[in-house]
């Protein structure tokens, strides 16, 4: 096959995945999971059925596959806002920044209860979690070598603390008290 069909091809299996995924992502907003089925992801992604069932086996499968994107989009995010030419406190304290408004953005979008029950016990969760966790960790090390972190407790004990302490910006009235969470967990790390 020549290359500019395949790649047809491909942009077209791309579209109707995202398509699929965009479609469940309003119908879990709109009705919750209880209501999601293979027929009306199909029909406001504006596919056949068939077609939905090339992609997915079922509801949960579009689900998943959904929530993955957005990880990954959350990590690409993270790893943007980490510019390689600043030092690793300027680096650190963008990537916490960004992970504080991550974490307030999801949970403003309703990605708590039954939904974060279902998803975050999947093996991709613990794939992104363990990446993330090692990308701070490595900048928490260079850092620390940099003088600028403190060096008297293990960086991957630090990147744990800077996660969970984090996590509260989900729970955060506005940016005000998000900014407030970033400084607090950036003087936890001062030598």
């Amino acid at each position: 096959m020549p290359k500019l069909w395949n790649e047809t091809i491909d942009k077209h299996r791309a579209a109707v995945r995202d398509a699929a995924l965009d479609a469940m992502a309003k119908l879990v907003a709109e009705h919750g999971l209880v209501a999601l089925t293979m027929s009306q992801i199909a029909e406001r992604a504006g596919i056949g059925r068939a077609t939905l069932y090339k992609y997915f086996p079922d509801a949960h499968a579009v689900l998943t596959a959904w929530h993955e994107r957005q990880i990954t989009t959350h990590l690409d995010q993270l790893a943007a806002a980490a510019d390689p030419a600043d030092p690793a406190l300027v680096r650190l304290r963008a990537v916490l920044r960004t992970y504080a408004r991550i974490q307030h953005h999801s949970a403003a979008a309703h990605h708590g209860g039954e939904l974060a029950t279902l998803l975050h016990r999947d093996e991709h969760v613990d794939r992104a979690r363990r990446r993330l966790r090692d990308f701070i960790q490595d900048l928490l090390t260079e850092a620390a070598q940099a003088g600028d972190v403190r060096d008297d407790v293990p960086a991957d004990e630090l990147a744990d603390y800077c996660l969970h302490a984090l996590t509260a910006a989900g729970a955060a009235p506005g940016h005000d008290a998000m900014g407030r969470l970033v400084a607090v967990t950036l003087a936890g790390l001062r030598p």
